[in-house]
């Protein structure tokens, strides 16, 4: 077993400023001791004022932050680019645009060290979580959709959509991963379960963000079906990438 060491939080930037200072000072102020870098990812899209915050975070934490422009395309790519530069036990993966609660990220290192081998992911269906600013035909959508997807692999995981986890690093880099757009973050819940591994969740607000544009449509939502019904059905030794051996965690 993995001991829990530090924290690699992998924050993509698009077109935020205000709220990824916030991200990251609300971090700093909460858990900084136990956070041993922020990976700052951006792309040719990302807007030149968010890309002078980075750099200014970046600047700030010195050896602890750094500026990286994605390889592979998307928000999905821009995460596996994260997982790929990650030099420390555990690997966050959230937004900076406040729509994951950086003040959670605390309560999942907590978490995962009580179980470092497993993963500690946020969840806005148990009880203490909640939607704010989320529209009434969303909700119910989300709700089927976790529904459905908890069925089709038996776990009481009960927020399998949620883009906010923290991951031992060695079993980030051990999964095939495939997707490269918003259905990656189905994918990081949906491999691990495949393959035996134990998660934990922690209530958490949604919030509505406050600055600059969703690039997820909600119809691009229904692609989840795609890889759910692939991931069930693979076999797991497809599910790692070559070398690596099936697992029970």
């Amino acid at each position: 077993m993995s001991a829990f060491e530090s924290a690699s939080i992998i924050l993509p930037v698009l077109n935020e400023t205000y709220s990824l200072r916030q991200t990251v000072e609300i971090i700093e102020a909460t858990c900084a001791r136990e956070v041993g870098e922020y990976i700052l990812v951006v792309c040719e899209r990302t807007r030149p004022e968010s890309l002078a915050v980075c750099r200014e975070i970046a600047q700030r934490l010195g050896d602890r932050g750094s500026l990286h422009f994605q390889k592979r395309p998307f928000v999905g790519g821009a995460i596996r680019d994260g997982f790929d530069l990650a030099h420390f036990s555990h690997v966050v993966m959230m937004s900076s645009d406040l729509e994951t609660d950086p003040a959670l990220v605390q309560k999942l290192i907590a978490e995962v060290r009580e179980y470092p081998d497993g993963i500690a992911t946020a969840s806005r269906w148990i009880k203490g979580g909640q939607f704010e600013g989320y529209s009434a035909i969303k909700l119910v959508a989300n709700y089927l959709f976790q529904k459905m997807f908890s069925v089709l692999y038996g776990t009481r995981v009960s927020d399998l959509t949620y883009a906010y986890r923290i991951f031992p690093r060695w079993l980030v880099r051990a999964i095939r991963w495939e997707e490269l757009k918003h259905a990656f973050f189905l994918e990081t819940v949906l491999k691990p379960l495949r393959l035996g591994v134990s998660f934990r969740e922690v209530p958490a607000t949604w919030k509505a963000r406050t600055e600059g544009e969703s690039v997820n449509p909600f119809m691009a939502n229904f692609t989840y079906f795609r890889i759910a019904l692939t991931t069930r059905f693979c076999p797991r030794d497809r599910l790692l990438v070559p070398g690596q051996s099936c697992f029970q965690a």
